[in-house]
C-alpha cells in the first residue's frame, strides 16, 4: 500500500516509521509511506501556510493553495485511492473503518493545524474527514500516524501471526481478553489453570467470555453492536445483575 502525508512537519514521522513493526513494513515492501512538506507548494514569498481567518477570531487557518497544489502532486497520474483530512470533527476511526481503509491502493493523508483549513480546500481535494477521538490536538500528525499504525496491520504479512489482527480487541467488535506468559506464577499471581491444560476448546470458550467480561465493564455500548449467541447474552445479563449487586464493607 502506499501512504502518502501532506504535513508542515515532515520531521514528527521519522522515528515513528523507522521502529519496530512498521519499520520493518517499510523495510520488506509492504508499506510505502511518503512525507510531503505542504510548505514547499506554497506560493507565498516567504513559503508560509496560514493566514487570519475571514470574518475575525482568535488563531490561523491553513491556506487553501499549497494544500491543492500538494494534493495535486501527491496524486500525480491515475490516482485510485482516498484523500483523508485528519480533523476533530470527522467521523471517529474505528476497525471496521481500518478494514475499509486497508482495501484501499494508495491513501492520502492531510495533516491541519492552527484553527484547521480553508474549506475550500476540503471541497476541492478531500474525499473524508478522519478523527480518532473527541478531543483536540495540536495537528493532525500524531492523528496521522494513528491511521497509518492501525491500517498497516491489517496488511498481509506485516504482522508476524497472521491470525494476530483478528484476535486483538475491536476485531469482533468486543475487547480483548486478558493475556498471560510464563512464568505460570509469579508473587504469589497464578496464571488461570484452563490456559495451562492444553484443552483448546475449553481455551477457546474462556477466553470468549473473559472478552465478553471485559468489554461489559470497560466498553458495554460496544455490545449492543455485537454479533452474540443466545447463550452469550444470557451470560452477560447474569453478570450484569451480579455487577449491579451492592458491595459490602468486609470487616
Amino acid at each position: 500500500m502506499k501512504i502518502k502525508v501532506l504535513t508542515i512537519f515532515p520531521e514528527m514521522f521519522s522515528s515513528v516509521l523507522s521502529s519496530s513493526i512498521l519499520g520493518r513494513a517499510r523495510e520488506n515492501g509492504l508499506i510505502d509511506v511518503e512525507l510531503i512538506d505542504i510548505r514547499a507548494y506554497s506560493a507565498r514569498k516567504h513559503k508560509n501556510t496560514d493566514d487570519e481567518p475571514y470574518g475575525g477570531g482568535a488563531g490561523m487557518v491553513m491556506l487553501a493553495q499549497p494544500i491543492i497544489d500538494a494534493m495535486r502532486a501527491a496524486m500525480g497520474e491515475g490516482f485510485s485511492g482516498r484523500r483523508i483530512y485528519m480533523s476533530p470533527r470527522g467521523s471517529t476511526l474505528t476497525q471496521s473503518a481500518v478494514r475499509r481503509l486497508a482495501k484501499e491502493n494508495e491513501l492520502i493523508l492531510l495533516c491541519g493545524h492552527y484553527e484547521g483549513v480553508d474549506q475550500r480546500a476540503i471541497d476541492s481535494v478531500i474525499d473524508e474527514e478522519l478523527s480518532i477521538g473527541d478531543y483536540i490536538l495540536t495537528g493532525g500528525e500524531l492523528a496521522a500516524m494513528v491511521v497509518i499504525d492501525s491500517v498497516s496491520r491489517m496488511l498481509p504479512g506485516v504482522l508476524g501471526s497472521s491470525e494476530s489482527a483478528e484476535e486483538e480487541s475491536f476485531s469482533d467488535g468486543l475487547l480483548e481478553y486478558p493475556q498471560y506468559t510464563r512464568p505460570a506464577e509469579y508473587e504469589g499471581m497464578k496464571v488461570p489453570e484452563v490456559l495451562l491444560n492444553g484443552n483448546h476448546a475449553e481455551i477457546k470458550a474462556w477466553r470468549r467470555r473473559e472478552s465478553l467480561t471485559a468489554t461489559l465493564r470497560a466498553r458495554p455500548e460496544l455490545l449492543e453492536k455485537a454479533a452474540l449467541t443466545k447463550k452469550e447474552r444470557e451470560f452477560i445479563g447474569k453478570l450484569s445483575e451480579k455487577e449491579c449487586e451492592p458491595k459490602t464493607n468486609q470487616y
